[in-house]
């Protein structure tokens, strides 16, 4: 059995209370608190739900709910550089589905705090899945469907292939979003090291200063490099822009990437995590994965090249005018995609 993603305190997690892996290989379960709502944070796009908070693991978490108390967990998880906002049409068509909808804001988004100023405020692909089980735990959810696309895809991917019993089914834009490491300092033909521009320019201080500085304005760039047939307003913009502006996300992005290229070292609470995920492990959960038919920096395909990492994908979908940002580009097919992993009701 696969042990939890989970790391951040020095016990075992119980096999026997939360009906996962095995002791031995469990991996530091997360301080929890009471979920509380927050009246006084601003408003998102409507149909997120209601704001709350809650402490899980190193975080203290900004995130929306909406739909039935009781209905089936699905956890919506945003790329970079967006935010909850991009589920604001899809949280309301799997809410009136009966689902029980949660849209939290990853670490160094938004209204997502750490808890800790001695934390490390490391992107890695690992600190992002250990993030989506603590807010599980911290929500009481055994098991929830996972849906997400670029960093949040990455969570999500993370999570079904190391802790598998605490995904129902999983959404993941670009298929098999697990990074390989040893491959990321390969050079790539220039074609395709042209979108990744952003990447190489956060490994440098000037970079990061530049960033820093003019953060909304690379940000506005990247998103209409990435989806050129979405015409997206200063109002849109300007919503998720607010995210750009926690105190953590400058330093969470660079380390994201530099780590990504082997510039940095890792949290060293998430090394084990790390040393299993480098084995690239199959993710055996019912999967559909999605591609924007107008991505353009991870151009869309018939998902051939990473079917066999997907033993139970049902399906492989190119969604029409739909770019990087696929859930508030394209709602429906997004949504659709979710409802089609859920089991049958009644």
């Amino acid at each position: 059995m696969t042990a939890d993603i989970n790391p951040t305190r020095r016990t075992f997690i119980s096999a026997a209370a939360l009906g996962i892996a095995t002791a031995e290989l469990s991996l530091l379960s997360p301080l929890t608190a009471r979920a509380q709502s927050n009246s006084s944070a601003p408003a998102a796009a409507s149909g997120l739900g209601r704001l709350k908070h809650v402490k899980a693991g190193v975080l203290n978490v900004g995130y929306f709910e909406s739909g039935p108390a009781d209905g089936i967990p699905v956890v919506l998880l945003h790329g970079f550089p967006f935010d909850a906002n991009a589920y604001a049409d899809v949280a309301p068509l799997l809410a009136a589905k009966g689902c029980r909808v949660i849209v939290p804001y990853l670490r160094g988004f938004g209204e997502t705090r750490f808890l800790d100023a001695a934390t490390p405020r490391s992107g890695q692909q690992t600190a992002l899945g250990a993030d989506l089980v603590a807010l599980l735990d911290a929500l009481s959810i055994p098991k929830a469907v996972l849906a997400g696309y670029d960093w949040g895809g990455r969570a999500a991917c993370a999570v079904a292939a190391l802790s598998p019993d605490r995904c129902a089914g999983l959404v993941s834009v670009n298929g098999y979003a697990v990074l390989d490491l040893t491959r990321t300092s390969i050079p790539q033909p220039p074609e395709r090291e042209l979108p990744a521009w952003y990447q190489f320019y956060f490994l440098t201080e000037r970079g990061k200063a530049g960033y820093t500085k003019y953060r909304r304005e690379t940000n506005k760039l990247l998103w209409k490099l990435w989806s050129p047939k979405w015409n997206f307003d200063d109002a849109t913009f300007d919503r998720t822009a607010a995210a750009f502006d926690n105190p953590d996300y400058i330093d969470v992005t660079v380390h994201s990437y530099r780590h990504r290229f082997n510039q940095v070292a890792g949290d060293p609470a998430y090394a084990e995590l790390d040393k299993r995920l480098a084995t690239l492990p199959v993710i055996g959960v019912p999967t559909i994965t999605l591609d924007g038919a107008d991505d353009a920096v991870v151009l869309p395909n018939n998902g051939a090249a990473y079917a066999a990492k997907f033993p139970a994908r049902k399906a492989h979908r190119i969604v029409p005018g739909a770019g990087h940002n696929l859930p508030q580009e394209a709602p429906q097919a997004f949504a659709d995609a979710v409802l089609d992993l859920l089991p049958a009701r009644g």
